[in-house]
């Protein structure tokens, strides 16, 4: 299959080399005016060369780093072609929604474009997803550009300007050509460049530079909030985050970029995620998050993770994810490399960094196990691998059934699995080698700028051999089709350490948040009682209480999350069910929870005898703390 899939790309490659270029070559011009943002509309300007005859065009649809056809084609309006003052008609392709096609009539030699991109109202996921407040936007810029069909991205040449608000201040890895007001013009790239590098504005704004000591390549976090407070981000996560680029450069041994910059959007009006870029990352939390005593908690949660995609994903991509453009569809067979290594490397590089504690790096690791056991049934019958393999036909992020469905456990099962490799190349190699060399030898090399190099399969496997030999191909592929039960925690029991449940909340909270209810009844509930999740074959799903229900009473009381903590934590002592009054379709319901053991947490604890190999894993290894 993947011989098919790797000439079935050399076809598409002949195809894009050998068609007829409808479009002339030469530079697109797009103007994306951004003064509306508070109105939550974009309007952009296209320019480009043309020769008469058919023209096809494209609106992004497969992004990178967002593993599905997602573009946000339906928040695209406005939509008028017009040469030499006249108006061109167009009709959208009957079978992809993403296409558009127009004939150019003879003399014309330029075409104008013209459309607004409306910012969604909510939800939505990564570039589809709400990015504007009154005071920010975040530009990406697969949402404002149309382009030829039949040319590889890398081809394509566009000269972007920018119109932001009267006032406003931005940041992106684009360099700046000039500069009037607030009209912005960046020096001409490719259109694969300009998709890589989004923009972040806002009236409120600040850079810090967070280059170590005698680092040659530049690095830096520019952030907006929605009020000048959220910028204060306190000497110590500074300085983690300073850490953060010593200890990849470490991790790595190159690094692929001419400077790098970390966008940090601070609101709680957009969208949530990170999403990685060669150059950049654009990360969303909320607004005062840095003013919060757990802020380097939060921002190592997310911002190593999408730095580590530089290297994981950025410059070395599974070559079933390096499409040439934007309508070739992706195959995410390999997610569990391409983000099951990252959500490996991001919680190290957090823990080597000093943004998180070694406790807090040991807390997370036991609730990615605790979850991917007791709390994912759904591991009984569908393997790892295919959670990647689905990702493109949506749910992975889907709310409610999770536990039964899988979600996108490509990202937890992957962490666990990489933490697995890690540990048995140092037991091969007799503590000689570790998941360092790895990452030298397949993720460094020569630092040329940001760049793709494309990998296989069999290509991780012969690095890993290289490095320590394994069956490794065996070792990978039993993880990847495994429908055990059982969480994967070979890595944390070669690491000196055993995993298992108790009574002792942990102290503070991981990025996955206080789930502990999810292991004793079964439950996972929203903040208003509204469920979640409820574990499939759990006391609470025994008792009849599934998703998208509320409980809105705990033994005879109206419900507070304290009250069914009591209720847990009471039950060890009681013979009684805990009773939940659940509203389900308008009508009220009696669930009488038959569980009688106690609250039940996930902890690592050292194995007496076991060198702590995780402790040393995770220690710093760059000389800047």
């Amino acid at each position: 299959m993947r011989l098919a899939a790797r000439a079935a790309c050399c076809v598409v490659g002949m195809i894009f080399l050998g068609a007829g270029v409808q479009a002339q070559m030469g530079t697109i011009a797009v103007r994306v005016d951004a003064t509306q943002t508070p109105q939550k509309m974009i309007r952009t300007k296209e320019i480009m060369p043309v020769k008469a005859g058919p023209l096809t065009l494209y609106y992004p649809k497969w992004i990178p780093g967002e593993h599905g056809p997602d573009g946000p084609i339906n928040n695209v309006t406005g939509l008028k072609f017009t040469a030499n003052g006249s108006t061109i008609p167009w009709t959208r392709d009957l079978l992809d929604v993403f296409t558009f096609h127009l004939d150019v009539p003879a003399g014309v030699t330029q075409l104008e474009a013209n459309f607004d991109y409306l910012e969604p109202s909510g939800g939505g996921f990564a570039s589809s997803a709400l990015s504007a407040t009154d005071k920010l936007i975040v530009i990406e810029w697969n949402q404002n550009v149309l382009y030829p069909a039949r040319r590889p991205a890398t081809e394509i040449q566009f000269h972007p300007t920018l119109v932001l608000p009267e006032g406003w201040k931005f940041g992106t890895p684009q360099h700046v050509e000039k500069q009037s007001g607030n009209e912005v013009t960046f020096v001409p790239l490719s259109l694969e460049r300009l998709v890589d590098s989004p923009v972040i504005a806002g009236q409120y704004y600040r850079a810090i530079d967070l280059t170590p000591p005698g680092e040659p390549v530049h690095h830096e976090i520019d952030m907006v909030a929605d009020s000048e407070e959220a910028l204060n981000m306190s000497p110590a996560v500074q300085k983690g985050m300073t850490n953060l680029v010593a200890e990849a450069g470490k991790l790595f041994g190159a690094r692929h970029y001419r400077e790098y910059k970390f966008l940090l959007t601070l609101s709680d009006h957009v969208a949530h995620f990170g999403l990685e870029h060669n150059e950049c990352n654009d990360s969303r939390l909320p607004e005062r998050i840095l003013l919060e005593p757990n802020a380097g908690l939060a921002v190592g949660g997310l911002l190593p993770h999408e730095y580590a995609h530089s290297w994981s994903g950025k410059f070395r991509r599974p070559a079933d994810l390096a499409t040439p453009e934007y309508q070739t569809p992706m195959r995410d067979d390999m997610l569990w490399d391409y983000e099951g290594f990252t959500e490996f490397a991001g919680p190290l590089l957090a823990a080597r960094s000093g943004l998180w504690t070694p406790e807090d790096y040991r807390n997370n690791l036991a609730n990615v196990a605790a979850s991917l056991g007791v709390g994912r049934p759904g591991r009984t019958w569908r393997p790892l691998l295919d959670t990647a393999v689905a990702v493109s036909g949506g749910g992975a992020f889907s709310p409610g059934w999770v536990n039964w469905r899988r979600g996108a456990d490509y990202y937890d099962e992957g962490d666990l699995m990489w933490l697995e490799v890690a540990t048995i190349i140092h037991q091969q190699t007799q503590g000689q080698k570790s998941i360092d060399d790895f990452c030298h030898a397949f993720y460094g090399g020569p630092s040329n700028g940001a760049e793709i190099k494309p990998y296989t399969f069999e290509e991780v496997v012969r690095s890993l051999n290289a490095i320590a030999p394994y069956d490794w191909a065996k070792f990978l592929n039993e993880r990847l089709t495994s429908t055990s039960a059982n969480p994967p925690l070979g890595g944390i029991e070669n690491g000196g350490w055993k995993f298992e449940f108790n009574d002792q909340a942990p102290k503070g909270e991981t990025r996955h948040g206080n789930v502990g209810d999810a292991y004793s009844i079964g439950l996972q509930l929203r903040g208003d009682g509204t469920v979640g999740d409820a574990i499939v074959g759990g006391p609470a799903f025994q008792a009849g209480i599934t998703s998208g229900m509320k409980v809105v009473g705990v033994n005879g009381r109206i419900y507070d999350h304290d009250l069914l903590e009591d209720a847990i934590a009471h039950s060890k002592q009681s013979g009684d069910p805990i009773e939940l009054l659940v509203v389900i379709d308008s009508y009220y319901k009696l669930c009488k929870v038959d569980y009688h053991g106690g609250p039940r947490f996930p902890h690592l604890l050292r194995e007496e005898g076991k060198p702590d190999y995780l402790g040393e894993l995770a220690g710093a290894h760059a000389a800047t703390h």
